[in-house]
């Protein structure tokens, strides 16, 4: 079994905001002591769980996966209540889980597995998991028993049946009579009774099969803007806030609010990058522009001033608590000599912003407050920095929605990534940002060299348990040898609750929603 996969995706700090209280209203139904808020950036979206879309969190509260990612990466039974490995990891033995119902009353079995496993584990766009790649059938051995056959052991099996999309499952019912994707309806505890672009509602399901919720409905409000998120927990207006999936709080706030009276807690985090585009900018092709920008700006004083001391400072894809992270490089200090003169060596020269054959080094760093919270500051910082050796640095602040359509078209000279964080570390994350041949969707691509990194990728993807960290060492060296990207921290997670909520745990991962455990403090 894999150790404890920590890493829950980044929330900077930005310059004090002012807190309004009042700036957003939300009013309470009557029977609002059965309610819980949460607030969300963003609308939920296409809740299709085989489609990479739609908001995590609410994916989760609908659509359950085989087994599920435990705190300390250990696996719990989900819809399947056993399984057995079979001849070396070329067969897996399920056991389904009995008496378990769709919200629309199907029953889950053999038969609505393969349904769901028909509909997406031939597509290629789902090829980054080795599961996929190596799936060889399936056998239904009786109505609850299923047998998957793989032409190879593919390595982290169990992590990948945990994944919340595409391997969770929906009602046959789901679907319109052609076959395309029409409603949400799974097994989980909650069912979604409304959705639109302000607030997505969801009710217990009473005839869940597990440990049921012991509140009755669910909301998740779309309060876009952090002001107005930190201004309604404070009001009362909402109950749960946080978790950068959901509403991402940066450091600051999680301070302020802290000093407000309200419930805050942190999590260790995953690793904030920063990406090159050298088919945009011909400049970052050179390999010392690349490690010049990276010894421009100062990891240690971004973690300190902007970070309150919460964020790591980075030399690697992933902190040590990744299992197969492998070494960890040191860190790029601030180097403001050792900069300029790689620059120098690169041909780009002069007072001022740098020039070669009459072009100035003026570079765009795209940020998203909204991906990242906090992204802002931390760019102004590298702004002033990365000046003083003769790169100017335009930010483009972008939303939600820009910046999942600019970055995979590859619109931005650099820009900030996010790794997945648990269960999709370390194969999930270095599938989707860096091999070429699959397409990711709206995370874009943090690294593109099909020549070079493309065959690197694959050899540690196919390799044994044997091997693989060898292989996946491979990766991490050629990645560093070339600066092919900027690891800049590891970082901090935040949720905030107000004191009606009790029992609140930060979920074992950031696609969670944390609703487990919780129970709500009635007051007369």
């Amino acid at each position: 079994m894999l150790k404890r996969r920590e890493f829950i995706k980044v929330a900077a700090s930005a310059a004090l905001l002012p807190l309004i209280p009042g700036s957003v209203s939300i009013a309470r139904a009557e029977n609002g002591d059965e309610i819980v808020r949460f607030a969300i950036a963003k609308p939920t979206g296409n809740l299709n769980p085989h489609k990479y879309s739609g908001l995590w969190g609410a994916q989760d509260l609908i659509f359950e996966p085989l087994v599920k990612y435990g705190h300390d990466g250990i696996m719990e039974p989900g819809l399947a209540e056993s399984w057995e490995l079979l001849e070396g990891g070329h067969h897996l033995r399920l056991h389904l889980r009995k008496g378990v119902r769709f919200h629309d009353g199907a029953p889950w079995n053999a038969d609505a597995l393969k349904w769901n496993l028909d509909r997406w584990i031939y597509m290629k766009n789902h090829n980054w998991m080795n599961h996929v790649r190596l799936f060889d059938g399936l056998h239904i051995i009786d109505s609850h028993t299923v047998e998957m056959d793989f032409k190879e052991a593919p390595l982290s099996l169990m992590y990948e049946l945990s994944y919340t999309r595409p391997v969770r499952f929906l009602s046959p019912t789901s679907v319109k009579a052609d076959g395309s994707y029409s409603e949400p309806i799974g097994t989980g505890p909650w069912k979604q009774v409304s959705s639109n672009n302000s607030e997505s509602v969801f009710e217990r399901f009473d005839d869940y099969w597990g440990e049921k919720p012991t509140f009755k409905r669910l909301e998740l409000k779309v309060l876009p803007d952090s002001r107005s998120r930190m201004a309604a927990i404070r009001a009362g207006e909402i109950d749960v806030t946080g978790g950068d999936f959901f509403a991402p709080i940066n450091a600051t706030e999680a301070k302020t609010l802290k000093a407000a009276g309200i419930k805050v807690e942190v999590t260790s985090g995953i690793s904030m990058l920063m990406g090159f585009n050298p088919d945009r900018m011909p400049a970052l092709k050179d390999a010392n522009v690349r490690k010049a920008i990276s010894m421009g700006f100062d990891r240690s004083a971004i973690s300190k001033v902007l970070y309150h001391g919460f964020a790591t400072p980075a030399g690697s894809m992933f902190p040590p608590s990744v299992p197969l992270s492998g070494t960890q490089f040191p860190v790029d200090k601030r180097n403001v000599v050792q900069a300029k003169a790689l620059l120098e060596k690169a041909g780009w020269t002069g007072e001022g912003v740098r020039e070669k054959n009459g072009k100035s080094l003026v570079l765009e760093l795209v940020v998203s407050e909204e991906q990242i919270a906090g992204s802002r500051s931390v760019a102004e910082v590298m702004q002033a920095q990365l000046k003083e050796i003769g790169v100017k640095i335009s930010i483009r602040s972008v939303d939600h929605a820009s910046r999942h359509s600019d970055i995979p078209k590859r619109k931005f000279d650099m820009a900030f990534f996010l790794t997945f964080g648990a269960p999709y570390e370390p194969f999930g994350t270095m599938a989707g940002y860096l091999l070429s041949t699959y397409d990711n969707g709206v995370d874009g691509k943090l690294v593109v060299d099909a020549e070079n990194l493309d065959p690197l990728l694959i050899d540690a993807m196919s390799a044994n348990e044997d091997t693989v960290a060898t292989k996946l060492q491979m990766v991490f060296d050629w990645l560093h040898d070339q600066t092919a990207f900027a690891p800049i921290m590891f970082t901090p997670s935040f949720w905030a609750h107000t004191d009606r909520i009790k029992g609140f745990s930060i979920p074992a991962t950031e696609y969670d929603t944390p609703y487990d455990g919780i129970t709500i403090s009635h007051t007369d």
